[in-house]
């Protein structure tokens, strides 16, 4: 999986929002909102470019005093959330 290009995370008013820059983002009554953790996982997976629900597991483990299954179900949480709102590509962009 990878995040599309397009999609930048920005604090705006004390709040981390994702935005689609460019053209096709002309869409203000869809706005995305991450906590804290989330947004550290944001960061990771725009790090590992390619991700997946195990390296994002694994980061967060490795990064926070969290249990595999815990962790697990936060990535899964934020990653379902994101494929919804069409943030996430499941194969690279061209």
């Amino acid at each position: 999986m990878k995040i599309k290009n397009d999609f930048v995370l920005r604090e705006v008013c004390g709040e981390n929002v994702i935005f689609c820059e460019g053209i096709k983002s002309i869409n203000f009554g869809k706005v995305i909102t991450l906590n804290e953790s989330a947004v550290w996982l944001w960061n990771e997976a725009k790090a590992q470019g390619d991700f997946t629900v195990e390296s994002l597991t694994a980061r967060l483990c490795e990064e926070y005093d969290v249990m595999a299954d815990e962790a697990r179900s936060s990535v899964t949480e934020l990653i379902e959330k994101l494929e919804k709102e069409g943030v996430i590509l499941n194969q690279p962009e061209k």
